[in-house]
């Protein structure tokens, strides 16, 4: 038999800070009621509690560049632009989405210098069906020149074979509308923003306090719980190495928090919603087929270690346990004990 008790401490880590604390394993001294559960063999997981705001993944923010004019179309909040499509009109001439991780910064035409640049609208002429015995390189070439202007010609532009600044927009993907920051009718001086946008690719932004990162890992699984109660899947993407303190509330001092990006393995079971409140389940490490008690069944030793009180009547006896992974109300454990022995467990 194992002897002496000591205070509990805590042991494991389930994340979850608006869920109840753990319950501590009761002393070997304890009087009060107790009843039997029988050992499982089951899977256990880690779960970390979290809210969050569903909406889209990235933001972009669209600038004229050229020489300016009047803005004299836009597009309307909530609309989609796709590649070739127009983005805005300036002085009457659209201004087109290209798709690319770089800003444009000067014309292209015969005679410009390599550079990635080039590369991107080669790229953008070939999906755009224009770039017939185009290579995709850094060189502006004869080749190029005859893309850019059938290309202009199956849209209306001015066939010239050259790409003046500001006549396109380069952006990651299809830009999702989100609000307008210019006026229509009103002058651009060629470096204003004209409107800000999203990707199309729903995600979910969550914010986990500073002091439970450790909880959390790119990588890991979550479920979402939408605004409706359907359920979405998820991995986290990444966490942010920097925290930020959260607005005081109650009169408490403000927490560090730390931001959070959760992909959603289904985009559309987003729909059309953004920022909305959402909460998200994260699941951390897991175990599969072990031996496990409800954590009250454990019973701290005075000497280190953990124990449970197993059989009852005649039979009783306090059995050391090795514990392994904390998930909600059970814990792993090891030791002299099989699936479906019973253990004692304070009751009421």
């Amino acid at each position: 038999m194992v002897a002496g008790a000591a205070a509990v401490v805590a042991a494991g880590a389930t994340g979850g800070w608006w869920v109840r604390d753990r319950p501590a394993p009761a002393a070997a001294t304890s009087q009060a009621a107790t009843g039997t559960v029988a050992v499982v063999r089951t899977d256990l997981s880690t779960t970390t509690h979290v809210t969050g705001a569903l909406g889209f993944r990235d933001t972009y923010t669209v600038f004229a560049q050229g020489p300016g004019g009047t803005i004299t179309a836009l597009p309307r909040p909530g609309q989609v632009v796709s590649r070739g499509e127009p983005v805005y009109d300036l002085d009457g001439r659209p201004v087109r989405l290209l798709y690319g991780n770089h800003p444009a910064w000067r014309p292209f035409g015969a005679g410009m210098t390599r550079g990635a640049d080039v590369r991107a609208l080669k790229e953008n002429l070939v999906a755009l069906g224009h770039g017939r015995s185009l290579t995709v390189d850094d060189t502006f070439t004869a080749a190029a020149t005859a893309a850019v202007r059938r290309w202009q010609q199956a849209t209306g532009q001015p066939v010239t074979g050259r790409v003046e600044l500001g006549a396109v927009t380069f952006q990651p993907g299809p830009v999702r509308v989100t609000e307008l920051t210019a006026k229509l009718g009103a002058t651009n001086r060629g470096e204003d923003p004209v409107l800000t946008g999203t990707s199309t690719a729903a995600a979910v932004t969550i914010s986990v306090p500073a002091g439970r990162t450790y909880l959390v890992h790119a990588g890991d699984k979550v479920t979402v719980t939408m605004p409706d109660d359907t359920k979405a899947d998820g991995t986290v993407a990444y966490l942010s190495p920097v925290a930020e303190a959260a607005p005081a509330m109650d009169g408490r001092p403000p927490q560090p928090m730390v931001t959070g990006l959760v992909t959603l393995d289904k985009p559309s079971t987003a729909g059309d919603l953004d920022r909305a409140p959402v909460q998200v389940n994260i699941t951390g490490k897991s175990v599969s087929g072990v031996l496990a008690v409800p954590v009250t069944a454990l019973v701290a030793l005075a000497g280190g270690g953990y124990a449970v009180w197993l059989g009852a009547g005649a039979q009783r006896r306090l059995v050391a346990v090795t514990t392994g992974l904390f998930a909600e109300t059970l814990v792993e454990v090891r030791g002299d004990l099989h699936e479906g022995d019973l253990v004692e467990v304070p009751v009421g």
